[in-house]
């Protein structure tokens, strides 16, 4: 299908893909999004909005989410890497508070397609780190919501050699639990 490979992974409606990487000599082309082929693999959601951040090594970013206005979010990794991370926030999902994880880097190409009804968040592990991301929905402040990076009931497995070295936001250090914030999200 395409110049794309489209993996699901253990939760249902979040997709790795990879793209084809066209080397030479010249260096490297890759096409990140065409429209035909992530409809081919069913996936119909429309961008509106493109999104793009710079951050330095530990800093982490989330777990952030929209009660309403949700997006989804096509996160790919422009320079450096990060280790990426999707959780399920869709009230009778089988999967509901379960995350995936994965390393995203300008090296690997890969990037993580999270619908609407999650939460997002990532660590740089890089000196620096760009991320762009194509969002379904317009980013919208009133609505804006988050869990706390080190819930221990989502229990994210992240990779971090010395807390004390770790650069959070105000708002993500104040972030509640899952179990103690209301879920908007119904499962499809």
């Amino acid at each position: 299908m395409g110049n794309f490979k489209f993996i699901k992974t253990s939760i249902k409606d979040l997709y790795i893909i990879q793209p084809e990487i066209f080397n030479d000599n010249r260096g490297y082309f890759i096409e990140s999004y065409n429209k035909e082929d992530f409809y081919k693999a069913g996936l119909t959601m429309n961008f509106i909005q493109d999104n793009e951040s710079k951050s330095t090594e530990g800093v982490l970013r989330g777990l952030h989410f929209q009660t309403q206005n949700t997006q989804g979010k096509l996160v790919r990794v422009i320079v450096g890497e990060v280790y990426d991370v999707a959780v399920d926030l869709r009230k009778e999902s089988p999967t509901f508070g379960k995350y995936e994880g994965i390393i995203l880097s300008q090296d690997n190409k890969k990037q993580l397609y999270i619908p609407e009804g999650f939460a997002h968040g990532f660590l740089v592990l890089s000196k620096i780190a760009i991320i762009a991301y194509k969002c379904t929905n317009y980013y919208a402040p009133k609505y804006d919501s988050g869990i706390i990076w080190n819930d221990e009931d989502i229990n994210i497995n992240w990779p971090i050699d010395n807390i004390n070295k770790l650069i959070l936001s105000e708002k993500d250090k104040n972030q509640k639990k899952l179990k103690d914030i209301e879920i908007p999200f119904e499962y499809k």
